[in-house]
């Protein structure tokens, strides 16, 4: 079957970037992305986007810069990382980063699912075709915005109730 997004077909002449979201090696999906190990792995306290280093100087980015990883689905902010491992034009983000919308609906902790189709993958086995798309990528400009994603609940004072 033909890849419903891919370089060099439909749409990419717009969104000239691809995107692969694979599964992340410092959590299960996305539990203990509150964790210290996922922590770890964080730039600027967002999930890690590889970039080949091509990619990232035609944009003016540098490892460490927070990106705005975008298409016509939404968009999320991530941390650089340059990788001469990636090929170039394509970017890769792991899925599991909790879900840290702002008020227009960009991701500030890195969830690439904001960018990704949300349609199975056929009428019958209804699988995630989730973990591939075409987007672009800049570097933010001016202060990036704190991840709330991890801040715990407000909870009512009981002499209140």
């Amino acid at each position: 079957m033909e890849p419903f997004e891919r370089l060099g077909g439909a749409g990419a002449d717009r969104w000239p970037l691809h995107l692969v979201s694979n599964q992340p090696t410092a959590r299960l999906h996305s539990q203990y992305d509150h964790g210290e190990v996922s922590q770890a792995t964080k730039v600027a306290g967002r999930e890690p986007v590889r970039i080949h280093p091509d990619t990232a100087a035609a944009r003016g980015i540098r490892s460490g810069d927070v990106v705005r990883v975008f298409n016509d689905r939404g968009a999320c902010l991530a941390g650089a990382v340059l990788d001469d491992a990636v090929m170039p034009e394509v970017v890769q983000l792991s899925t599991g980063s909790w879900y840290d919308p702002d008020e227009s609906g960009v991701c500030r902790a890195g969830n690439p699912n904001v960018c990704t189709r949300d349609i199975g993958t056929s009428q019958l086995a209804q699988g995630p075709s989730a973990h591939t798309c075409l987007v672009d990528i800049e570097r933010l400009e001016g202060a990036a915005p704190r991840v709330q994603s991890y801040d715990l609940p407000e909870f009512a004072d009981r002499a209140d109730l």
